[in-house]
């Protein structure tokens, strides 16, 4: 047995084990597959993606795409299992369902220092190892969240998430949905299903009229923005979607040589093509309604439903009064958390948590010296949200994605350094995100033909 245990194989709980062993460090891991499953859980391999497919976009200006490059550059074996199992997405970092997830629990498999246990921990006293990662992710068992709960002495918070549907490639009428990308980037990775004014009416108001499933102790006030249910967006106003995960802008239909009155948008999910993913519509409709509202869609009047849209608990911790810095324990500081437990939102984020959770063990156990030093100001997106779910306001906690508000705000010397380093120019909101990222692979010493290359890859 070793004197480290990671509980949960999801991708914090990987994430973390990974650079534990990567760091000399025998490691248990545990987790209760392939013998249980979670009721959102399908398959028996670890880090299972729960939700959508992608991990969101790769630009440089983005806070994601910045995520990513700092993953990348910690030898994140979840980067690594997303290249090697990426689907054409556009701008997008879209994977393939399954061989994500089994590439990742190969890897794992085949690393010597990790030793993989299969069982169901339903009490952190059940764990004998001195030092312990919990990862256990959104969808925590109630006898092991209840044990957490008596641990961090604090009620319990929560809030819901949704899944979208996936459409059987087949059952798409490919005579009224086409492919293409926004503004034509790429060569067509999305099937577009375009809607007139008075397709989009009927659709809207049988959506917004469709009988839902109410999860037990369901809360409006509960839902994370990023994942609410397309019902529920519809219900704040006739155009919101259009706005929304319907926007039309950008994509023009072959058929008429225009755009449409709003577009929803299938996004492949595996490497055979045969599965499509619904982008934006997490809905917690009655699977009937699923299919009576959806086949209104034109282009869908057929569609055959390899999963329907679900709605699931996912449960947190109030970070800010439990944990310090990089995701350890205040009153234990042998225990760390990681993943969406500890309240950061998102498939990346969640790596990046076990990322930094198994680094600063690697340094409690004089294995890690330099990586952690370069990470102490919030000038990247893997600091800024360690810090925010140690610092952000305990009375008003909720999940968080990677976003630019979580870095340290710009100064005017270093708007003035970058742009003059690298010649940008204007002062548009690209710039400024574009000077973020810089500032990140500087503070984080990428190589500097990286750097450009990323820079002249943005298209600024």
């Amino acid at each position: 047995m070793a004197n480290i245990c990671v509980l949960g194989a999801g991708l914090a709980g990987s994430e973390a084990a990974w650079q534990l062993a990567r760091r000399g460090l025998e490691v248990d891991l545990i987790d209760m597959k392939p013998g249980q499953v979670s009721p959102a859980h399908e398959l028996p391999h670890f880090a299972e993606l729960v939700c959508s497919n992608s991990l969101r976009s790769e630009k440089f200006t983005t806070a994601s795409g910045l995520l990513k490059l700092e993953l990348a550059h910690f030898g994140s074996l979840v980067m690594e299992a997303a290249q090697a199992c990426r689907l054409p997405a556009g701008n997008a970092l879209a994977v393939d369902r399954e061989a994500f997830p089994r590439y990742i629990t190969e890897k794992l498999q085949a690393e010597p220092l990790i030793h993989i246990e299969e069982r169901q921990v339903h009490s952190l006293d059940d764990l004998p190892q001195t030092y312990q990662i919990i990862a256990t992710g959104p969808l925590t068992s109630a006898g092991l969240f209840a044990s957490i709960q008596a641990f961090t002495g604090q009620d319990n918070l929560y809030f819901f998430d949704a899944a979208a549907p996936l459409i059987i490639d087949e059952s798409v009428d490919l005579d009224i949905a086409y492919r293409g990308n926004r503004y034509e980037e790429g060569e067509g990775d999305y099937l577009n299903c375009p809607l007139d004014e008075d397709q989009y009416r009927t659709f809207y108001e049988a959506l917004i009229d469709a009988e839902c499933v109410e999860p037990a102790g369901f809360e409006r006030s509960l839902l994370f923005e990023g994942c609410k249910p397309v019902e529920e967006l519809a219900r704040d106003g006739y155009d919101t979607l259009r706005f929304g995960p319907l926007k039309p802008v950008g994509l023009v239909n072959p058929h008429t040589g225009q755009e449409a009155f709003a577009v929803v948008q299938l996004r492949q999910d595996n490497f055979a093509q045969d599965l499509w993913n619904m982008v934006g519509f997490q809905t917690k409709l009655k699977f009937s309604e699923q299919e009576r509202v959806f086949r209104l869609i034109p282009g869908l009047a057929q569609a055959r439903f390899a999963r329907y849209g679900v709605m699931h608990r996912n449960s947190f911790i109030n970070s800010p009064r439990l944990l310090t810095d990089f995701y350890r324990c205040k009153s234990q500081p042998q225990r760390f958390f990681a993943g969406q437990i500890t309240g950061v939102e998102g498939y990346l984020e969640s790596a990046a948590s076990g990322l930094l959770a198994g680094l600063a063990l690697a340094k409690d156990l004089g294995k890690e010296t330099s990586a952690l030093d370069k990470l102490q100001d919030r000038t990247s997106v893997l600091a800024g949200l360690a810090a925010y779910v140690s610092q952000a306001d305990p009375d008003n906690f909720q999940p968080m994605k990677a976003n630019f508000s979580l870095l340290r705000a710009l100064d005017s010397k270093e708007i003035k350094y970058f742009k003059q380093k690298y010649g940008l120019k204007g002062r548009g909101r690209a710039v400024r995100r574009a000077i973020y990222s810089l500032r990140s692979l500087e503070a984080l010493d990428f190589p500097p033909e990286e750097i450009q290359s990323q820079l002249a890859a943005c298209r600024l």
